[in-house]
């Protein structure tokens, strides 16, 4: 499935260069010249990633948190068009994922949409559905076995196309079968997001256990997730560690980093078992994340597990790995 953005911009120099970047990475582009018009977008359809000029910031933020809001849009990655009157801080702080920093010039915007891509496709692929085509019989509030087209699946919820207009956040019984199995699969779910198109996303609520057991069997049968973090990336990167309570920071740098951990190379580590919070910053953005040293090595360097406990704390360091992936040597 074609990773899909929306282009909020009315530079139409801006506009040009990063519409031709996004095609030739495989990524649809729908442009929008203002954020009115952007919102209308929001409200009917989910897109992978928005791209948003914060020439008027207020506005900006404004669409941001609207998007937030909609349950099609409430994980779309947002790539903000920014200058030096711009307050990056509290854009990031907002909910931004990435920074472009203007005036837009290919060179410059190719590497921050190129580390974007990298992170959406990652993402999809963690969150993998398996295309599957039959017929589903769809009911809610008072209507009843409506029929409807099943798109895709996943242990986690269902796609659909469907004629009618489905309530968002509504209640809805679906019935349909898969293929190898005589059992028809009964579940309860709710509406997270309808397009224009007719396609519904639905979340799975209720599943009886005759029928996540045949849904579990069928997608075991087509896609194996793989259960292991991924390996640890070398790199180099600056960074100031501080030790948990303190407000003195120690320069030094990462030499290599996955989703689980890292290295830290310095004369001075601290002991096993110390909490740390490790902060890189690039020119497009700045990770802040804490975790426990588990090993030790004197004047060389410790080795540092990562506590992620929400989403956008995983979404931070993996951003960071996309650019390491680009960019060899981030300068900080």
């Amino acid at each position: 499935m074609t990773l899909t953005s929306l282009l909020v911009c009315a530079d139409a120099r801006a506009v040009q260069v990063l519409s031709r970047i996004l095609t030739d990475l495989g990524i649809a582009v729908e442009c929008c010249g203002d954020p009115c018009a952007a919102a209308v977008r929001l409200a009917a359809q989910h897109f992978d990633a928005i791209l948003l000029d914060c020439d008027d910031q207020p506005s900006a933020i404004e669409l941001i948190a609207l998007a937030r809001k909609e349950p099609a849009n409430k994980t779309t990655l947002f790539i903000a068009m920014v200058d030096a009157r711009n307050q990056v801080r509290d854009l990031f702080s907002k909910g931004v994922n990435f920074i472009v920093y203007k005036p837009i010039s290919a060179e410059r915007a190719s590497s921050s949409l190129r580390a974007a891509e990298g992170l959406l496709r990652r993402e999809r692929r963690r969150n993998k559905r398996i295309p599957l085509h039959t017929k589903v019989s769809l009911s809610y509030g008072v209507i009843e076995n409506s029929p409807a087209a099943l798109v895709d699946l996943s242990q986690d919820g269902i796609a659909i196309q469907s004629e009618s207009t489905v309530p968002i956040n509504s209640k809805v019984y679906l019935q349909f079968s898969v293929p190898g199995h005589s059992s028809h699969v009964r579940l309860s779910g709710e509406a997270a997001w309808q397009d224009a198109s007719g396609r519904v996303g639905i979340r799975f609520a209720d599943v009886p256990q005759t029928s996540w057991h045949v849904l579990k069997e069928w997608l075991k049968a087509r896609h194996t997730e793989a259960a292991l973090q991924d390996a640890n990336k070398p790199c180099r990167l600056g960074a100031d560690v501080y030790s948990i309570g303190s407000s003195v920071p120690h320069r030094c740098s990462l030499s290599d980093i996955g989703t689980g951990g890292c290295y830290v190379e310095t004369t001075e580590p601290f002991a096993a078992g110390t909490a740390v919070e490790i902060v890189v910053r690039t020119h497009e953005l700045k990770i802040r994340v804490q975790g426990t040293v588990q090993t030790m090595h004197t004047g060389f360097g410790m080795g540092v597990q990562f506590s992620l406990n929400t989403s956008e704390e995983r979404v931070q360091v993996e951003q960071l790995i996309a650019w390491q992936t680009l960019q060899p040597e981030i300068s900080v």
